[in-house]
């Protein structure tokens, strides 16, 4: 029998980025491969010949079709045998926690290829993706070629209730302040932004990232509540370890303690903003 490759799989109902075709991942380029990642399109729209540089006149809007784009992260060493392949499924599909191991270390390797992709093609619109952004999510086992053409020897397909998000939070009426912001009656924070980016950074594992991000979040937090009256005095003792850890970040990921107290600055800027929605401007 061939032999079979671990896979986790995703289906998406957008563009990724990177182009159709097999990616190898390696921490250092002596060192063996860590992944193979296949990203292929599956259904893509033909585009249209634009005839002329002119706008053409239309009656109505149609939806049009999406191309569906599947992405398979492939370990390159086989399994031993079938049998350690089938105790392998057996063992990650046992439960909730071994399956979103297995989903979020596939995510996080997925989303590194992406950000590769942002910085090779200058594409700041290259977005990280989730689990629970995929049509479908499959974890199994298969030949090398099967896998990449979407057939399995064994595989199981996570239904939408078995995709944790990246990080469950307390959701105020998120509607209720989307119409707030967009009626002029609130007003969105630049700190705001920053601090989702660096949350982001720490769900992606992207500790470098994610201490300068907090730094420049932290001070601009700091400074837009307080211009709101607000006491920010939970969010200034921050800045110590923040900029000790954006110090470091300069020159390669900060140590794990300065890690940590990023991780705590940007639950306390989530903090701090749940509190500013709660109590209105």
């Amino acid at each position: 029998m061939p032999a079979a490759f671990r896979f986790v799989q995703f289906e998406f109902g957008f563009l990724l980025g990177p182009a159709d075709g097999r990616y190898l991942t390696r921490t250092a380029p002596e060192e063996e491969p860590e992944l193979v990642i296949v990203i292929g399109t599956l259904g893509a729209q033909q585009r249209r010949l634009i005839k002329g540089r002119r706008p053409s006149a239309v009656e109505s809007a149609e939806p049009e079709p999406v191309p569906t784009v599947r992405a398979t992260l492939i370990a390159p060493s086989p399994f031993d045998s079938h049998a350690n392949a089938d105790r392998w499924l057996a063992n990650v599909s046992s439960g909730d926690e071994p399956l979103h191991r297995e989903v979020d270390g596939a995510v996080r390797s997925l989303n590194g290829l992406l950000r590769a992709h942002r910085a090779a093609a200058l594409d700041p619109y290259t977005r990280d993706i989730g689990a629970e952004l995929a049509l479908a999510v499959r974890v199994g086992y298969g030949a090398g070629e099967q896998v990449a053409d979407g057939r399995y020897t064994k595989a199981y397909e996570l239904p939408h209730g078995k995709r944790k998000p990246r990080r469950r939070r307390e959701q105020l009426a998120p509607q209720e302040r989307l119409a707030a912001l967009l009626g002029g009656r609130e007003k969105l924070l630049a700190g705001e932004e920053l601090a989702l980016r660096a949350r982001g950074d720490l769900d992606a594992g992207r500790p470098r990232e994610a201490a300068l991000q907090a730094r420049i979040a932290l001070e601009a937090l700091i400074a837009e509540l307080g211009a709101e009256g607000r006491d920010v005095g939970k969010l200034t003792p921050l800045r110590e370890s923040i900029g000790k850890a954006a110090n470091a970040a300069l020159a390669g990921d900060p140590p794990p303690d300065l890690a940590e107290a990023v991780g705590e600055a940007v639950d306390a800027m989530e903090r701090e903003l749940r509190r500013r929605a709660l109590t209105g401007p």
